[in-house]
């Protein structure tokens, strides 16, 4: 007896692929949204615990001033107490713009600076040229603790003590800053600064007309960057002004005395310090995030 085996049609056939198909189809694509569903919590949890640090900080300056130590996390009633002491106490406009003028002359003069020494470093060659870089990477890598002090004795015997320019002067120029341009320094397309040697221009024209203009997103990050950080400095400010100087720095450490530290009006100053990089983050969110992306910190 024959038994003749009979094979289903070509169509059966491909419909059961294609429903096979879909099958491994939608499972993968289950385990993707899981993953992507798993990464969202970690980014939400980890989101919350950066963002606590500074809800508790306006919470516990929203505070009455006899409950500035309460745990609660909602401070309810709301009080202002604490943000009309501060205002009446230091001249707390004042600083902040003294800060953000500050902040803003050491953005540009290390933008500037960056952008000549990475221009030299990137597209000249001359004598030296790798002993100076190691140099700029050796002092990057040196902690400014190491050389806090020389530059106390320099601000010092330069009359400076207790001035703005003392905070200014010893972080005009800055070596991340130097070497972050000189890589994009030399990613720069060659043919268009050939291009422009040909027509005639010096380096210097070079430079502004035609580097600088193409490199906006890079030095727009970089001077938020460098604001950002000059806004955020502490140590070395303190040390060089005096107690009832004009930096909001300084301001904020006028609460914190040996009699007793008032947290509610500490915790309103730096509210207030935090506001214009706050605002900052708001309109330039873009460029800040960009600025962290391209320098590499996380």
């Amino acid at each position: 007896m024959t038994f003749v085996t009979v094979a289903p049609p070509a169509s059966v056939t491909g419909t059961a692929n294609r429903v096979q198909s879909r099958s491994e189809d939608l499972a993968v694509g289950t385990r993707r949204r899981g993953g992507v569903a798993v990464g969202h919590i970690v980014l939400v949890v980890l989101a919350v615990f950066s963002v606590f640090p500074v809800y508790w900080m306006f919470a516990t300056a929203l505070r009455a001033p006899e409950n500035a130590l309460d745990q609660t996390l909602l401070p309810w009633p709301l009080s202002f107490e604490n943000f009309a002491y501060v205002w009446n106490t230091i001249p707390i406009a004042g600083m902040l713009l003294n800060t953000f003028g500050m902040a803003l002359i050491l953005a540009v003069a290390q933008l500037l600076i960056a952008v000549l020494a990475a221009y030299g470093f990137a597209m000249w060659d001359f004598v030296g040229k790798k002993a100076l870089m190691f140099l700029f990477i050796g002092s990057w890598l040196v902690p400014f603790q190491v050389t806090m002090i020389p530059n106390y004795v320099l601000v010092s015997q330069l009359g400076l003590l207790g001035t703005v320019g003392g905070v200014v002067i010893p972080q005009l120029a800055g070596a991340f800053a130097v070497l972050l341009m000189v890589q994009h320094m030399r990613a720069f397309p060659r043919e268009l600064i050939e291009a422009s040697q040909l027509d005639g221009r010096s380096s210097w024209s070079t430079l502004w007309t035609v580097v600088v203009p193409n490199m906006k997103p890079a030095l727009a990050a970089l001077g938020i960057m460098a604001f950002i950080s000059a806004w955020n400095e502490y140590l070395w400010p303190a040390l060089i002004m005096r107690q009832g100087d004009a930096l909001i720095q300084v301001g904020v450490r006028s609460f914190l005395t040996a009699e007793g530290d008032n947290w509610g009006a500490t915790m309103a100053a730096a509210g207030l310090a935090c506001v214009p990089v706050l605002l900052i983050y708001v309109f330039l969110q873009r460029y800040v995030v960009d600025a962290f992306v391209r320098s590499g910190l996380k």
